[in-house]
């Protein structure tokens, strides 16, 4: 039986890691590689011995998931949202924020920068990530812009009452 030889490009590749690191664990003896010419040549056997010895196990399913992670679609977007005030600023921006340390695997490795810009009583949300974290920070943003919305609707809805009348037993003359 053919023996197959890896690459460092194709290790660095299946392994998302960086072909400097691979080059990194040859010298130290942590991956076993030969030389064929100039470059290194690392057996699968040798591959899996290394990865059974390392917190790097990966599955070929592992594997077929971080190539397909490479070809991912990336989003980026500006959101605006119009607050009323600093705690609605406040809200926004912890709930975006706690969304985002959800560390969900695949929303893959998202950034998102959240400002309050009291001037314009707005907050600006700044995202980057691939598509699936894009629609779920959207989706909340527009839930949480509606449920604001209707909390407001309601204060203004009671206005600025804040003793206790019980209106409905004095309409009826009963005290």
């Amino acid at each position: 039986m053919e023996e197959k030889y890896y690459s460092v490009e194709q290790i660095s590749e299946m392994l998302n890691i960086h072909p400097k690191t691979i080059q990194r664990y040859i010298r130290e003896g942590k991956l076993r590689a030969g030389k064929i010419g100039k470059s290194w040549r690392i057996t699968g056997h040798d591959l899996s011995v290394f990865m059974e010895s390392t917190k790097l196990s990966a599955t070929k399913k592992d594997m077929d998931s971080i190539k397909k992670s490479n070809n991912e679609i990336k989003v980026s977007s500006v959101i605006d949202i119009d607050v009323e005030g600093m705690e609605d600023a406040i809200r926004i921006m912890n709930t975006l924020t706690a969304a985002l340390n959800t560390n969900l695997p695949e929303y893959g490795h998202p950034t998102m920068h959240v400002q309050f810009l009291e001037s314009e009583s707005k907050v600006r949300v700044t995202i980057w990530g691939n598509i699936l974290f894009a629609q779920a920070i959207i989706s909340l943003i527009m839930e949480l812009a509606e449920t604001i919305r209707q909390d407001h609707h309601i204060f203004q809805d009671l206005g600025t009452y804040t003793g206790y009348e019980p209106p409905l037993l004095e309409k009826e003359g009963i005290k």
